[in-house]
């Protein structure tokens, strides 16, 4: 792994984002939102534990295979603003049945840009250390990966931010 594991958790560039209207608590948002409401083939990434309630919301899907988390690499990717409370519920689609990772980035001043108060997070919900990011350690693709079969398929994540030398849920 290399400093692209921490530039593609984190990874910011507006080119081809997707910025969608806060919806209602508990339902999905993003531009495929109604697929996960219709529990069509997608994926329902539910993220808690933020920081604070500014910025965007990253998440970006990738196939469960070698390539995961390298930059450029993901399949689908939507971005949100953050909802004033609550768990968001963000609906990426996802073209067939297969095997995923999830990763979430909270742009906590927005700026499009990755900085150390940005929040991240992985499906799995691996626990993430600051020297993993230094030593270029991604985590174990069994420990994040997930099977999408024919259904919506929701994917809890918690939001990780620098805390010292760790890297740690708010929660």
């Amino acid at each position: 792994m290399s400093k692209i594991f921490l530039a593609g958790l984190l990874a910011a560039g507006a080119a081809g984002a997707l910025i969608a209207p806060v919806a209602a608590q508990g339902a999905a948002l993003g531009p495929a939102a109604a697929l996960c409401n219709s529990n069509a083939t997608a994926v329902q990434v539910d993220v808690r534990g933020f920081k604070a309630r500014t910025g965007t919301l990253r998440v970006q899907i990738y196939s469960a295979n070698s390539n995961y988390l390298e930059k450029r690499r993901w399949i689908e990717r939507v971005d949100v603003p953050v909802s004033r409370s609550g768990t968001m519920s963000v609906c990426v689609p996802v073209k067939q049945p297969g095997s995923y990772v999830v990763s979430v980035r909270h742009d906590l001043n927005g700026n499009g840009k990755s900085d150390r108060s940005d929040g991240a997070g992985l499906s799995g919900n691996p626990d993430m250390k600051v020297t993993d990011f230094i030593f270029k350690r991604k985590p174990k693709l069994a420990t994040v990966s997930f099977a999408v079969g024919g259904a919506t398929k929701r994917v809890p994540v918690v939001l990780n931010y620098v805390n010292g030398l760790s890297f740690d849920p708010v929660e």
